[in-house]
């Protein structure tokens, strides 16, 4: 097929307001990229949307296998959309098990687009099938479309240079063309990306160029998709926004504080899914002063951040749940040498090794309760990968002005997924620089002289003549600073320690109340924020009443808190683990709780949640 059949004219496409498309195949199918390039062709078009990676937990998983599928994800809108959609119109299946795995999550009468070259008897054995679904009637209710994909991939990458198996690992660039012609999304974004990755003259750019046109002409081509589909930009407010993964706004939101603190940036961080890539973005950012460390181990990462923070730097270290508990003894040595550090914790699915590439909100409690001796901290949590600029830089805010530990919890949803993101106004960040400790001749330098309004101690760079104190893990003197067993002293700076965290909550917002007029209150935290605001705009449009809160931060709590929840009859609280945030709850306020609890590995879904709404206002749940 030749650019010229480029050219022809499409019908005039179906105007509709969103899609959900799911990408799917072999770990090695390349769907991850083509699901990106999808993505990032929509974002240029101007249309709203929200992502979903799913990636199989294991590396190397046998090819051909349910265990071995990996997914993409994306809802497309002209309107603000807040998840990735709960099921998909559209599903592309590269192989059987790719089908078997994902087509129970496929809308009836949805679109199924299946590449028919890997439907063949030893595939079928590796998913499960006992016959041809293509040929048995169990995709009758569904709008299948069947193309070559391997063929048509060699015939369009002959002259191109690349030979052998290689030329199949351009396949997905096919889908991504037909899918392009589908839903009426520009090539020349993709072109221009595969040049930029490739090179100008690289046989790899001349094989996926044409595989990608192949696909797209085979939609022009093929009379059972003469009807395609279109979505107007969305109508967002006004601003410049790029398209952000959410581990990426993390560590932009790091460097922006580091910027307004006026003190350099340190990570120290060992690689762990799915954190490895805070640590990958800060090492691109040396421009700005950005030093990072791939250490030897979590303990070493940490402890090069604890370093760090002793020598005056803004110091992180990121990992996920099984590193936090490795982390945990010199987090508890960063809180009573009372010294600013950002531990970021990816929660997954767990414990152990658990589910490394999913999701769950499981770390709640351990960041709460998970250090030896009375050890409170601030936790601060992200709500979705935009917000994750923000929650980055409100925790290096409270670190900083309370010289403490803070514990930013963000999960492998957030990290791996995008959105279009309106980039903020730098020069309006707030400064959060505090000064160092200074002393005047003949003055006697006490590190633990707090501030009154903080109680913060003072941050004494190392080597500064007169500032000489000690520092370590053995209980200080509450004014001195010099080792003390006094019992009397360690109770005053235990309270003391408690008091600054829990003073916090009068330098925090208020929660505000989303939703007037009612009784039923949706209380959430972290990466439910979408299917939460979601399903509480669905249940109002339908007439009825809901209100919803979402916590930023989650110790201390907000301090109007304790007020707003006890103006609810009932309070729904969805998570991704048991009820954790449940927990803390009943134990702060006294009050009952409604949980709504999944540990799938997976998000919750915005219908799920709506239906438990209308449950418990139709009075079918009481507790």
């Amino acid at each position: 097929m030749s650019d010229e059949t480029l050219t022809r004219e499409r019908p005039t496409p179906e105007q509709i307001e969103d899609v959900v498309i799911r990408f799917a195949g072999d770990s090695g199918d390349g769907m991850q990229l083509a699901g990106t390039q999808f993505t990032a062709s929509s974002a240029l078009f101007g249309n709203d949307l929200a992502t979903l990676p799913n990636f199989p937990a294991e590396i190397r998983a046998p090819q051909g296998t349910i265990g071995g599928v990996s997914s993409f994800q994306v809802h497309i809108a002209d309107w603000d959309i807040l998840t990735p959609g709960d099921s998909p119109d559209c599903l592309v299946a590269m192989n059987p098990a790719a089908l078997k795995a994902n087509l129970h999550d496929l809308v009836k009468g949805g679109l199924l687009i299946v590449n028919t070259d890997a439907f063949e008897e030893r595939n079928f054995a590796k998913a499960g099938y006992d016959t041809n679904p293509l040929e048995d009637g169990s995709l009758d209710a569904y709008q299948v479309v069947g193309a070559p994909m391997e063929e048509l991939t060699k015939e369009a990458v002959k002259g191109s240079g690349v030979t052998g198996r290689a030329v199949l690992r351009s396949k997905n660039f096919f889908a991504l063309g037909l899918m392009s012609w589908i839903y009426t999304r520009p090539l020349d974004p993709v072109v221009e990306w595969i040049t930029t990755k490739f090179g100008a003259d690289s046989p790899l750019t001349k094989a996926n160029e044409s595989a990608l046109k192949a696909g797209y002409n085979y939609g022009i081509t093929i009379e059972a998709l003469h009807h395609t589909y279109e979505i107007q930009p969305a109508k967002l407010p006004p601003g410049e926004y790029t398209n952000v993964v959410g581990n990426t706004a993390t560590a932009w939101g790091l460097v922006a504080a580091s910027e307004k603190a006026s003190i350099p940036l340190f990570l120290g961080s060992y690689p762990i899914t799915p954190a490895s890539t805070i640590l990958e973005e800060l090492a691109r950012h040396k421009n700005f002063g950005v030093k990072t460390l791939q250490a030897e181990d979590e303990i070493a990462g940490i402890g090069a951040a604890v370093g760090a923070a002793f020598t005056g730097r803004l110091a992180v270290t990121s990992t996920s749940g099984p590193g936090l508990a490795l982390k945990s003894e010199t987090l508890s040595l960063a809180l009573i040498m009372e010294l600013p550090l950002i531990v970021i914790d990816i929660q997954r699915g767990g414990p152990s090794t658990g589910l490394p590439t999913k999701v769950e909100q499981s770390d709640l409690l351990f960041a709460m309760y998970g250090r030896h001796g009375e050890s409170p901290l601030p936790i601060v949590s992200t709500s979705s990968p935009s917000d994750a600029f923000d929650s980055a830089f409100e925790a290096a805010r409270i670190a900083i002005k309370y010289m403490t530990p803070v514990i930013l919890l963000t999960d492998g949803y957030i990290a791996t997924s995008s959105e279009p993101w309106r980039l903020p106004d730098v020069d309006a960040l707030p400064d959060i620089s505090r000064p160092f400790a200074s002393i005047e001749p003949g003055e006697t330098f006490l590190p633990y002289l707090r501030d009154e309004t903080t109680m913060s101690r003072p941050w004494a760079i190392p080597g500064q003549p007169g500032l000489e104190h000690r520092i370590g893990g053995l209980e200080k003197d509450a004014t001195t600073g010099n080792v003390s067993y006094d019992p009397d002293n360690h109770e005053t700076m235990t309270h003391v320690r408690a008091r600054k965290i829990q003073g916090i909550a009068n330098d925090i917002p208020e929660v505000e109340v989303y939703g007037e007029g009612a009784n039923l209150l949706v209380l959430g935290w972290g990466s439910t924020y979408g299917a939460i605001r979601t399903a509480v705009n669905r249940v109002r449009k339908a007439g009825r009443e809901v209100a919803h809160v979402h916590l930023r931060h989650l110790n201390p709590f907000p301090p109007n808190l304790g007020e707003v929840l006890a103006g609810f009859d009932t309070i729904l609280i969805p998570e991704i683990n048991t009820g954790q945030l449940s927990h803390l709850i009943r134990a702060e306020y006294l009050l009952p709780t409604v949980g709504y609890n999944r540990v799938q590995g997976l998000p919750i879904k915005a219908r799920d949640i709506e239906t438990k709404i209308h449950e418990i206002l139709d009075g079918e749940v009481t507790e």
